[in-house]
Order: structure tokens, then C-alpha cells, then sequence
């Protein structure tokens, strides 16, 4: 079993909105800087005015590693995480288990699109190749 996120009023909408397939992103009302991880103040404006927004859920791969260690008991390996620029919120990144091809087939600049895992409260972001698709 992976450790879970603690849930906050900052993090709920991203952790949570996997059960609508939908990717949240929190974003600043005053000056519209993408903000992840979410916070209760804007980082580039100081705004308290900051919510979640639902964004595309697509993105491309800036990094990506392949994991071997078993790192929990039962765990599947080899597989890949990939830290992926997401569109539709500049300057966010988000790392996240590859599924839907093998872990030697995912290469910087391949399109993704995420899907979601659910786990107790929480639904957990994967990223599966977009077929055919680069940057």
C-alpha cells in the first residue's frame, strides 16, 4: 500500500477530483498564476484569492524515471514516474506513475494525459501516453 496524502482545504480539490476525471489546479483569482502544490496565498502576488480550476489534464514529459527498487512489500517493478508540464497552467508540473506502456517506452517530450486511481478518500494521478503524440 503507498502512503496517502493528508487531505487539506488547500490540497482537497487535487487529491479528490479524480472522481470526476478531472484534473485540479489551483490558480490565483487576482493575478491567474497557476500555483502547485496548492497554497493559501499566492507565491507571485501574496492574493488570498486562490481556488482550484479544473485544466485539461494533458501535458508533456519533462522528466521521467524508471524505478527497480521494491520499495513496499508486493510492489510491481520495473515502472516509470514522469514529471510532466501540464497544459493549460503554465509553470505547473506534475510527477506521477506512467501507466499504459512499458517504463522504457517513455521519453522526454512524449504527450500524456492523465487518469486517476482511487485509493481511500483520495484518487491518485496517473499519467498514460497520448499514442502517436510528441512535443
Amino acid at each position: 500500500m503507498r502512503p496517502l496524502p493528508e487531505l487539506t482545504p488547500e490540497n482537497t480539490a487535487f487529491w479528490t477530483g479524480g472522481a470526476q476525471s478531472k484534473l485540479m489546479i489551483a490558480f490565483c483569482g487576482a493575478c491567474d498564476k497557476a500555483i502547485h502544490p496548492p497554497q493559501v496565498i499566492c507565491p507571485a502576488c501574496q492574493s488570498r484569492d486562490v481556488s482550484p480550476r479544473e485544466v485539461a489534464g494533458s501535458g508533456t514529459v519533462y522528466s521521467y524515471t524508471v524505478n527497480h527498487q521494491p520499495w513496499l512489500p508486493d510492489m510491481a517493478v520495473p515502472f516509470a514516474i514522469a514529471v510532466v508540464d501540464v497544459d493549460d497552467a503554465p509553470g505547473v508540473r506534475v510527477t506521477a506513475p506512467v501507466t499504459g506502456c512499458a517504463p522504457e517506452a517513455v521519453m522526454i517530450g512524449q504527450r500524456m494525459h492523465i487518469a486517476f486511481e482511487p485509493s481511500g478518500e483520495v484518487w491518485l494521478p496517473l499519467w498514460t501516453p497520448l499514442e502517436g503524440a510528441a512535443a
